[in-house]
């Protein structure tokens, strides 16, 4: 059997089982992973090169700040504070939550940005007696939407940008205003999606204003060396690639230097760090090396690009939406690496500066598509699973289905417009 069936055949068994909950899909894409590796697609030296480790890292460093910095009890007053700003009315909390994260977004990793606020968003839940699922569902949808529109935003953003030579200006010229039309699209989308999900335990809005914060910040020392370090962390972030450094090494320097400074031993830092998502996202970056490697993915592009005939504007739609479904299914990341080749290859038979706008769209929007389309959603969901309130594969795509769509039909009218 060639390799390209058996990648494929393990690819859709793991998806399969993944979109129906057979098992834990953490086992699933750690038994997948292996195989690819015993049935000879990859090697182990390949399989381990496939796997991203400047998103294994930032994850981790992330989440160790994060631990360390809820301990102080900033994440249940920041909670208490935003529900007050939007009066203990969940659509407006919902609105709130989206805005911040797609402005974050847009200048962090929008996996730091999801990192950092889903122990907020927790606290709201809890404050008000809310079901978290919706509003961790709404921001990492606003989280790949706001990451679109920076060269920094979201992984892909950046490999486009050094494939292409893009400067952070064309980013902010091309895409923002792209961005902030799908943000607004998604938000107004939002209160028919969701409203029916969003209830709150009235006895607690009532008590909103009465709730006494002075005593829920519970160490102010501590809170004060976390806020410094995560200056640094979101300092270094933003002028990482002048340093020549990658986003997982600041992650991890800040994560050293607060349990340094803290007095934080690393195993009370590490022993609440998400494991399971971690190893997950290993699983899947080998299972997707192994359909790449076997050339799934560019088979299946260049046969896409084939029915467009050479037509710029058809070439570049056919870009976008393949871009837009593809990495819904498989981790934008991986899927963004495949594409780029096969990008510049295209540039010698026609105006390619579309087609990177496309891939770049497609890329960053279609990981709302699933829950395993983007890292921030994989963290999402596991995270509130730890918090007892796991979010199904089915159960995510009604709505990600919905604002993947509305987002990528935006973007074709802008990709038509500048074709």
């Amino acid at each position: 059997m060639s390799p390209l069936i058996i990648a494929t055949l393990v690819f859709v068994l793991a998806y399969v089982a993944i979109v129906f909950n057979v098992v834990h899909r953490t086992v699933v894409a750690l038994l997948g992973a292996t195989l690819i590796i015993a049935l000879g697609v990859l090697d182990q030296g390949q399989a381990f090169s496939a796997i991203d480790y400047n998103v294994i890292f930032l994850l981790v460093g992330m989440m160790v700040i994060a631990n360390i910095t809820g301990t102080t009890g900033v994440f249940q007053w920041l909670a208490i504070k935003a529900a007050r700003v939007a009066r203990g009315e969940p659509m407006r909390i919902m609105v709130l939550l989206c805005l911040i994260t797609a402005l974050a977004s847009a200048f962090l990793d929008n996996v730091t940005t999801v990192v950092l606020l889903v122990p907020v968003t927790l606290s709201i839940a809890a404050t008000l007696g809310m079901n978290p699922v919706p509003l961790l569902v709404a921001e990492v949808i606003s989280s790949n939407i706001g990451g679109t529109a920076t060269l920094v935003g979201d992984p892909p953003n950046i490999m486009v940008g050094s494939a292409a030579g893009l400067s952070f200006t064309d980013f902010i010229v091309n895409l923002t205003p792209v961005a902030l039309v799908a943000l607004g699209a998604f938000l107004v989308v939002a209160r028919f999606l969701f409203r029916k999900d969003l209830a709150i335990d009235p006895a607690l809005k009532d008590r909103l204003d009465t709730i006494d914060t002075s005593g829920v910040i519970t160490d102010n020392g501590l809170l004060r060396k976390c806020l410094i370090v995560l200056a640094i962390v979101v300092v270094g972030f933003l002028v990482h690639h002048l340093l020549h450094l990658e986003v997982a090494t600041i992650a991890l320097f800040g994560a050293a230097l607060l349990m340094l400074i803290s007095g934080t031993g690393p195993l009370k830092a590490l022993r609440d760090v998400d494991w399971p998502t971690l190893f997950f996202f290993i699983g899947l970056f080998i299972i997707v090396g192994g359909i790449e490697e076997a050339g799934l993915v560019t088979i299946v592009g260049e046969r896409a690009l084939q029915l467009t005939g050479g037509d710029v504007a058809l070439t570049s739609v056919a870009v976008l939406w393949f871009s837009g479904l593809a990495s819904g299914v498989v981790d934008n990341i991986p899927y963004t690496a495949a594409m780029i080749p096969l990008i510049e290859e295209l540039g010698g038979h026609m105006a390619v500066d579309t087609l990177w706008w496309a891939l770049s769209l497609g890329a960053c929007l279609g990981g709302n598509l699933t829950l395993i389309g983007a890292s921030a959603n994989v963290y999402a969901a596991g995270v509130s699973e730890r918090a007892g309130h796991p979010i199904t594969f089915i159960g995510y795509l009604k709505y990600g289905a919905i604002a993947t769509v509305l987002t990528l039909a935006i973007a074709t009218a802008f990709i038509l417009l500048i074709a």
